[in-house]
């Protein structure tokens, strides 16, 4: 896939292919439990960091986007979940899986730089 760069660009594609990874599973109870909740973490990263972006205070800023990281790595655990269960493409898990964690680690290093300068 295409390597997007801006931040928010990135998380609204990791929902939107996440619904897209979605639609091709089974309508199993299991299934959809957990494909249910990674909808549900994964657009709430992509909300939530656009919230963060309309914040007046670093510390608002700072508490926003480290609710996009546990979202992210909520997304990144029901991600693995279905691994573990071989749920899904392979190769679309996969890239779902290895972009959260790129997301994530993004996301924390701009917590810590706001950190580092309050």
């Amino acid at each position: 896939m295409e390597k997007i760069y801006d931040l928010e660009d990135r998380l609204v594609r990791l929902a939107g292919e996440v619904v897209n990874f979605s639609k091709s599973l089974s309508q199993d109870y299991e299934v959809q439990y957990y494909i249910k909740q990674l909808i549900r973490s994964s657009g709430s990263a992509a909300l939530n960091y656009g919230e963060a972006q309309g914040t007046v205070t670093e510390a608002d800023f700072i508490n926003k986007t480290s609710i996009v990281v546990k979202e992210l790595k909520e997304t990144r655990t029901a991600l693995k979940v279905l691994a573990y269960l071989d749920i899904g493409e392979s190769a679309k898990r996969e890239w779902l899986i290895r972009e959260t964690q790129e997301i994530i680690a993004i996301t924390s290093r701009m917590i810590l730089n706001k950190k580092s300068k309050t």
